[in-house]
């Protein structure tokens, strides 16, 4: 039976997102048809690409590059079950501007009526794509059945997949691994593409090694290979996407990437930390007062919109990504950890920028 999400506060996001302009897609839309190839995807962060640090990469993103933004990795049984403060919360991470398009919300559940629910708040909310995330390795998200623990349930991975589609009538995706405690890629993605997702992005670890060991991009040329014998062999139809995903260094490095194993796309995560410019098609290295400055920004940015919902300590994970390669720079990241506050932060950065145009 489908679980409808009466609730006021969604109906006041909801509101607001029509308001904004955002609408639900036409059923049947498919926008990863559209993206030429290969293309670049920002990778669910959670507390991490959340809408303030995702509003300034599409802000110093570069239109001639194709590019797709997730949400962070979002709890759909938290937006089905929590009260009023907890979803306020997470429909928060359900935030997202329109300079972000195409955006995917990414959920995780193993609850068939909760997928189904939550893919429809994201049809409703205007989202371009819905993804299942089945590849996380945190216990707590396997000890329910979700995550990289669906390797080992195919049947209820698939089922998902049909719940999310029920919901969300557009594109639906799977981010996962190419195996559990050892890589069954030869068995697990012919179970996903049985389904025909939109896109498959594939993590080339399995859930054992974590992101302790380099990520084998053969196995993603290995995924597209698979692809092309299940679905259409002629070539003659569409076919799932395949994504890469692993040890993405930059956008030369995706192109790189791609173009040795075949893949459709490469997503892209720790390569953003200090680099809302990933998405340019900038070769320069920014200078110093220019990741100052931008380090400001995106702490007002934080401050803006992400206030009352995360805790200011979660900012101060990219001060060291920003703060480093030049004389001082340790220093004055050790200063900025010591801030009490975010305001103390932004005055230790602004009395920085009178040094250095000396």
């Amino acid at each position: 039976m489908f679980l409808k999400l009466k609730d006021t506060l969604f109906t006041r996001l909801k509101s607001s997102a029509q308001r904004a302009g955002h609408r639900p897609i036409s059923n049947g839309v498919n926008f990863w048809e559209k993206l030429p190839k290969p293309f670049f995807v920002l990778a669910p962060m959670e507390d991490v690409t959340d809408v303030a640090f995702r509003t300034l990469i599409a802000k110093y993103a570069s239109p001639e590059v194709p590019r797709v933004f997730y949400t962070e990795f979002t709890s759909a049984d938290g937006l089905i079950l929590a009260d009023e403060k907890g979803k306020r919360k997470i429909l928060k991470k359900l935030e997202y501007g329109d300079a972000e398009r195409p955006v995917v919300a990414q959920l995780f559940t193993s609850n068939l009526e909760h997928m189904e629910a939550a893919a429809q708040v994201c049809r409703e909310l205007g989202f371009d794509g819905f993804d299942i995330n089945m590849g996380c390795p945190a216990r707590e998200v396997e000890r329910q059945n979700c995550g990289a623990a669906l390797i080992k349930d195919p049947a209820h991975a698939r089922a998902l997949i049909r719940a999310a589609r029920r919901g969300f009538e557009g594109p639906v995706s799977v981010k996962t691994r190419i195996g559990y405690n050892e890589d069954e890629l030869e068995t697990w993605l012919p179970e996903l593409l049985a389904e025909e997702p939109a896109a498959v992005v594939l993590h080339a670890r399995t859930r054992k090694e974590m992101s302790e060991v380099p990520a084998r991009w053969e196995r993603v040329a290995r995924a597209v290979e698979i692809r092309n014998t299940f679905q259409n062999p002629g070539g003659d139809a569409s076919r799932t996407l395949i994504i890469g995903n692993g040890d993405v260094k930059s956008i030369a490095d995706a192109c790189a990437k791609c173009a040795a194993t075949g893949a459709d796309g490469a997503m892209l995560g720790r390569a953003v930390f200090g680099n809302p410019w990933l998405f340019s098609n900038r070769t320069d290295e920014p200078s110093q007062e220019e990741k100052i400055r931008t380090l400001i920004e995106h702490i007002e940015l934080f401050q803006k919109m992400m206030s009352g919902y995360q805790n200011d300590a979660v900012m101060k994970r990219h001060f060291k990504a920003y703060i480093g390669g030049w004389d001082g720079a340790k220093e004055l990241r050790t200063r900025l950890m010591e801030a009490d506050t975010l305001e103390m932060a932004k005055d230790i950065l602004s009395a920085e920028l009178p040094r250095i145009r000396v």
